[in-house]
């Protein structure tokens, strides 16, 4: 069974940084891409961030270009996204997702609030 656990969401001050983490189960990790999108309050999803299969890869929304960092540790089958310089716009909850497989975390809510 696939599995994504996504943590690290929070509260925090705009202008500040969160690290999420998605630690991933039940497919062969270093054989997919991986994504993080997220969803605003009473908005659609919005793609966030791709890493490719070794990390070599990245890519990001104009929005978070410059703020957001994507990483991955194959080893330990764990997904990261570093996100600094926080806007309130970013607030959202974040998911890690498989987009081959179809399969999304639960997510974890960040709030960028003052």
């Amino acid at each position: 069974e696939v599995r994504l656990v996504e943590l690290g969401g929070g509260l925090v001050q705009p202008g500040g940084s969160l690290r999420l983490s998605c630690a991933a189960s039940g497919f062969t990790f270093s054989s997919f891409d991986m994504t993080w999108v997220r969803q605003a309050p009473g908005k659609g999803l919005e793609w966030v961030s791709r890493i490719s299969t070794d990390g070599g890869g990245t890519s990001y929304a104009d929005s978070v270009k410059g703020r957001f960092t994507i990483s991955r540790d194959n080893a330990k089958k764990m997904l990261y996204l570093q996100m600094n310089s926080l806007k309130p716009e970013d607030t959202a909850v974040y998911y890690c997702t498989v987009s081959a497989l179809k399969a999304r975390g639960q997510g974890t809510q960040v709030t960028v609030s003052s």
